[in-house]
């Protein structure tokens, strides 16, 4: 799903109304019976009380017909009006409904008691076009909105929150009902305090529109992730699946390579072989009789050589960063032309020997956490100075970056993409150990190197998403990312047929 700045979102609107053959005024009345659709479904039971908080730009020219549908159902219904200035055409007009109608409202910053349990705010001060930050009355409001106690669901956006800069203060949303697209803003760290949970709603914008228009920015929802997937063939054999290879363990840490593999076998692939030191033969040999096992060096590795021809290669979990293994990385990146996925203590291998970054094949796929990542591209100003930074990166150095956090990117050059699955139990030791291996056994089925980086983000969520039903946040572990690959992999199937 593309995700589209400001100046687009008012484009396709201004398209939709002229395609169509309806008004702007048509328009809003669209959105507002939608959301209020939504509301109705979510909220039923007619003892909620609805408190609801317009500006008087278009946004809250939404709210005002979601206030005038809520009253009309008969709910309770408390309507704020804020601002002195110039209303919208469109919202004067909803307006003189509300006052026909006879439905009374405020226009004072004074806001009635909410009590708890069935209060909802429904937040329609500022929309997409808010250029400044929120001062005033409209700042004393959403202080009182954040401190309420209520349940609150914005419309669009939170207010106060830009779209294109970062943000300093606004509603803290427990629901966020947007229209037609994601926006960026949403998904960066800076703003996860004001957005707990997003829905799109569909308001049938222009789709010659969304078909045509150029973005750099995607949304990973379940019909963009299936599209990726390929079923594997009736007449597959463990020789046509592909051959991974994964690099690494040190003393202490060879358990990591140990989830790496089986994350490679279990996405799919025909065989799998680790290469670690000594001291990681037995417990891999032991634990996991699918791989094969190669070793060198007693308690990290000391070389990186193997006469097999994998189809794919991981490197980096547990290996460590002692000297001989750093030297060892740098042999052989300077004559591996095989697919990489580089993880973990290899990336901080490379984030000290920066110019290293060149030996990568083209396309090779980077895992770091916002830690390493840090380390190897510097620290960033702010969200936006960070993706900037990201696509820099990854067109300078030919990478395919993964950055990890609560909402994965993908970045390849100038395209982003952001991933809709995963919650807070894959805030675990050796998920990421998982999420290498799971890409490099996708990349080893055929799978671009970029189609297994957004792919893999997106099954390695699902496969959280599905498990912690069963296991809670708390105890979940990396190893339940494994047990319920298969469970994602279905649903992924299921969507084929």
């Amino acid at each position: 799903m593309k995700i589209f700045n400001a100046a687009q979102i008012r484009e396709a609107d201004r398209l939709t109304i002229i395609r169509q053959g309806i008004s702007s005024g048509g328009l809003m009345e669209r959105v507002g019976n939608e959301v209020y659709l939504w509301l109705k479904n979510r909220f039923p039971d007619k003892e909620t009380v609805f408190h609801v908080f317009c500006g008087k730009g278009n946004n809250g020219g939404d709210g005002l017909v979601i206030a005038r549908l809520l009253r009309n159902d008969k709910y309770t219904l408390h309507l704020t009006i804020a601002g002195e200035n110039t209303p919208s055409p469109d919202f004067a007009a909803n307006l003189e409904k509300i006052n026909r109608e006879g439905i009374p409202y405020n226009t004072t910053t004074e806001i009635s008691s909410y009590g708890k349990g069935k209060a909802v705010v429904v937040d329609a001060l500022f929309g997409t076009g808010l250029t400044r930050e929120p001062a005033g009355e409209y700042k004393g409001i959403i202080e009182k909105i954040n401190n309420s106690g209520a349940y609150v669901v914005s419309v669009d956006v939170p207010s106060g929150l830009f779209l294109d800069r970062p943000t300093g203060f606004a509603v803290k949303a427990d629901e966020v009902l947007t229209f037609q697209f994601p926006k960026l803003a949403f998904f960066l760290p800076g703003n996860y305090r004001y957005i707990n949970k997003m829905h799109i709603i569909d308001i049938g914008l222009d789709k010659d529109f969304i078909n045509d228009t150029v973005t750099g920015y995607y949304f990973t929802d379940k019909f963009e992730a299936y599209r990726l997937y390929r079923p594997v063939p009736y007449y597959a054999h463990k020789g046509t699946r592909g051959h991974v290879l994964v690099i690494g363990g040190s003393y202490g840490k060879t358990g990591a390579v140990h989830l790496a593999a089986r994350a490679a076998l279990t996405s799919g692939c025909g065989l799998v072989t680790a290469l670690v030191p000594q001291c990681g033969y037995v417990p891999l040999q032991a634990s996991f009789p699918e791989a094969m096992v190669l070793t060198n060096g007693e308690t990290h590795l000391q070389e990186i050589a193997f006469a097999l021809k994998p189809a794919a290669i991981a490197i980096g979990p547990g290996m460590g960063t002692d000297e001989e293994t750093q030297q060892a990385l740098h042999n052989f990146l300077f004559d591996n032309k095989i697919p990489m996925v580089v993880d973990a203590d290899a990336l901080n291998i490379l984030s000290e020997n920066l110019q290293w970054l060149e030996l990568l094949p083209p396309k090779s796929v980077i895992t770091p956490h916002p830690k390493e990542l840090e380390r190897l591209m510097g620290t960033w100003n702010d969200d936006f100075d960070k993706i900037d930074k990201l696509k820099a990166f990854s067109k300078k150095h030919s990478v395919i970056i993964v950055a990890k956090d609560a909402r994965t990117l993908v970045v390849n050059g100038d395209a982003v993409y952001v991933n809709s699955t995963g919650n807070a139990a894959l805030a675990t030791g050796g998920s990421g150990d998982v999420l290498a291996g799971l890409i490099t056994g996708l990349i080893a089925q055929q799978y671009t190197p970029a189609d297994a980086a957004v792919f893999g983000v997106y099954l390695h969520g699902l496969s959280a998403d599905i498990g912690v039903a069963e296991t809670g946040t708390q105890a979940f572990t990396a190893s339940s990312i494994l047990h319920y690959l298969g469970r994602a992999y279905l649903q992924a199937e299921s969507s084929c047929q």
